[in-house]
């Protein structure tokens, strides 16, 4: 275990919570760590606590009244009325007593992952508490209140003036990080997910391009509801890889939803833990690569919190710390977690091979999905192949 990396945690982080029965769980994040720790994976000195983003970092992104709106909100002074046009009190963002101070740690949490890396304190840095893609400057929406990722990267771009490229494997669309910077040539999004067809938020088309100077730098790779592992990886190692040299970032920023599995209970696609192996050592290596191994790390989605998240969102860790670890999970997590949890917990750290009956389209989405994905990327396909034309003439 090697010790470039640091995970950032505290327990304060868990009071981002909408309700007991509201699907955003951030048990997720004990369950994780416990397992990391019964497995021998983590020490307590590379853990290190957030800090609260002040109200100047949020407003880097977020727009000071609507900031001011969350803290009346989770202070319990903001009608109801006002609070909808907000975002704020619907069934996906429910209101919960002091809401400001708990986004603002997730938020801190992204910014401490971001000084420790680009200070040289580690190489890579894992805010699990973080990936809340979906908030907009003004507006909450899908679960996320500030986004952290967003704020990062404005961080990233006055403090350290890096160019940063933003990769989202969540099954929902970087919708709130895509719009920040959709007119700005010095930040990249790449997102694969679930087509919006039958998914919130409905966004992350191919044509979904960028604006002005930014046209050209944000990529979207929609695959078809029942992808599978192998459909899904072939669109990721792709896109990752051409869009990282199309663009030479100095810094990658990864988001790292892990709804896209079978098991979860919100989307529709039928990957399974193969892709959390796949996921974050792609992006380990690319960062080497390209950026002298500067990676942050953030969660994001996932809402089968026993079965999928702790397996998925340790994978992260284990690739940071150039930890493999397979076969049987530790038999004092599963006695620990099963009397809790509503589901048998998986005993081993992959999938089985039959865990789902066979899927009837294979053949026609792995085609769609591959279709998609020469779309997608045509625009860097097709200058590479104008400048090799050139070069021969």
């Amino acid at each position: 275990m090697n010790d470039t990396s640091l995970f950032v945690y505290s327990e304060e982080l868990l009071a981002y919570k909408f309700n007991d029965e509201h699907p955003f769980n951030q048990k997720r994040l004990t369950l994780t760590l416990d397992l990391l720790k019964k497995h021998h994976a983590i020490r307590d000195d590379q853990i290190i606590k957030p800090r609260m983003a002040t109200d100047e970092e949020l407003e880097l992104v977020h727009d000071r009244h609507y900031v001011n709106a969350v803290k009346l909100a989770g202070e319990g002074k903001l009608p109801s009325e006002k609070a909808l046009n907000y975002g704020l009190g619907t069934e996906d963002t429910p209101i919960f007593p002091n809401m400001h101070e708990a986004s603002a740690l997730l938020v801190g949490g992204t910014l401490t992952a971001v000084d420790a890396v680009m200070t040289g304190k580690s190489l890579h840095a894992l805010n699990l508490g973080g990936g809340l893609h979906h908030g907009f400057r003004g507006k909450a929406s899908g679960f996320c209140i500030y986004n952290d990722s967003s704020v990062a990267i404005k961080y990233l771009q006055k403090k350290y003036g890096a160019r940063v490229l933003y990769v989202d494997t969540d099954a929902h669309h970087g919708d709130g990080v895509q719009w920040s910077f959709y007119d700005d040539p010095d930040v990249c999004t790449l997102s694969i997910h679930e087509t919006g067809r039958y998914l919130f938020p409905g966004t992350g088309t191919i044509n979904e391009r960028g604006q002005g100077k930014g046209y050209g730098f944000s990529f979207n790779i929609p695959v078809d509801a029942f992808t599978e592992d192998d459909s899904w990886l072939e669109c990721y190692r792709a896109a990752f890889r051409e869009v990282i040299e199309f663009f030479k970032p100095d810094i990658i920023l990864t988001q790292n939803g892990a709804d896209s599995h079978y098991y979860d209970p919100l989307t529709h696609l039928s990957a399974t833990m193969k892709i959390y192996r796949e996921i974050p050592k792609l992006a380990h290596e690319l960062a080497h690569e390209y950026c002298n191994g500067r990676w942050i790390a953030v969660g994001g989605g996932g809402y089968d919190i026993w079965r999928v998240v702790p397996r998925a969102w340790s994978r992260v860790w284990l690739e940071m710390t150039d930890n493999d670890l397979s076969g049987p999970l530790s038999k004092e997590w599963l006695d620990s977690w099963q009397p809790e949890s509503p589901v048998p917990l998986p005993r081993e750290w992959d999938d089985m091979e039959d865990m789902y009956e066979p899927i009837p389209r294979k053949p026609e989405i792995t085609e769609k999905n591959a279709l998609t994905l020469e779309k997608a990327l045509y625009p860097i396909r097709s200058s590479r192949q104008t400048s090799t034309s050139n070069e021969h003439s």
